[in-house]
């Protein structure tokens, strides 16, 4: 295997998905290993700004590929202009990030080369020469390793937050290749995004979360969480069974249920950590938690912990935080 690891850059808009970025990373670390080169590819009409963007990584070319049917998406469009990439390209693997779009289409693109895709990933490694990748199953309990047959090419798709963005290595500028793609027939209309909700908050996208958890206690405490987030600049979040009692709408749940995040401050205040729950945050950059009981597995994974009463301690840290920054 000597061709690489083509990346699949998602965008809307010409603006880039976090998690795609993600990929870069977990391309870049397997690459290293393997000593193969990353490369990126991003499909639309108008896309070489984000192109250049792309560029800026620690990669060896970024492909555009054009064609006006790619405008907007549609599984057979992106299909069909994905396919000629990658027999251009012939690369040993194909990375993509495992989102709502990659889901619709990328297992069709991977039947075309008689290949299934190995999905929802949250890491990859070289063991014993063989490339292993590893899947979580029964919603985060257990951990499946998955050894590929190593005929090129290995399409695997990666969880959000399985790698961070800050985790993709920048470069000196990689060259822009375009390329005109042909696109066959498109039997389905584009319509409007689905939007969830008008207040659907998008997690993935924050560095500091503050979230809370059953210890939280009712929804009148809430404020002691927010005033931490206002201190920190921070979004707030929450654990399964604060959004199931309504005092957070449901776009605010972390969680295999909920959102999977990975910003570079998560504070904890009153959750245990069930593995639900680790499942979607595990990946932090720094870990704080909150907790009166000891014995709370969110200490496991926590960075730095604070056993004791939330409603006595968060006070006396956001007063610390606020006069820290100058907001007191």
């Amino acid at each position: 295997m000597s061709n690489g690891i083509l990346v699949f850059i998602e965008h809307k808009g010409g603006v880039a998905n976090k998690s795609s970025i993600e990929a870069v990373a977990a391309a870049q670390k397997l690459g290293s290993e393997l000593q193969q080169s990353v490369s990126a590819v991003v499909l639309g009409n108008d896309v070489s700004a984000l192109a250049q963007e792309i560029a800026g990584y620690n990669v060896e070319k970024v492909i555009c590929a054009t064609n006006e049917k790619l405008a907007d998406y549609t599984p057979d469009a992106y299909a069909d202009g994905f396919e000629q990439i990658v027999k251009q390209t012939e690369p040993s693997f194909v990375f993509l990030t495992h989102t709502y779009q990659v889901r619709d289409f990328a297992p069709k693109l991977a039947a075309r080369f008689g290949k299934g895709m190995i999905s929802d990933c949250i890491r990859a490694r070289v063991e014993g020469g063989k490339i292993g990748f590893t899947r979580r199953i029964f919603l985060g309990k257990l951990d499946a390793d998955v050894v590929s047959d190593g005929e090129a090419p290995v399409f695997a798709t990666f969880q959000t937050g399985a790698y961070r963005p800050d985790q993709a290595t920048k470069g000196s500028g990689a060259a822009v290749e375009n390329v005109a793609v042909e696109i066959g027939e498109v039997r389905m209309k584009p319509e409007a995004p689905f939007q969830e909700a008008k207040q659907s908050v998008d997690l993935t996208k924050a560095a500091v979360i503050i979230a809370v958890g059953r210890g939280i206690k009712s929804k009148d405490n809430l404020a002691l969480a927010e005033k931490l987030a206002e201190a920190l600049g921070g979004d707030i979040a929450a654990s399964r069974p604060i959004c199931d009692a309504e005092w957070l709408p449901i776009d605010r749940q972390i969680g295999s249920s909920g959102q999977t995040v990975a910003p570079k401050l998560y504070v904890a205040l009153g959750i245990s950590g069930a593995i639900q729950h680790l499942v979607g945050m595990k990946n932090s950059g720094t870990i704080v938690a909150i907790n009166k009981d000891a014995e709370a597995p969110i200490f496991d994974i926590a960075d730095y912990g604070i056993v004791g009463d939330l409603f006595e301690a968060v006070p006396v840290l956001t007063e610390e935080i606020r006069k820290i920054r100058g907001l007191a």
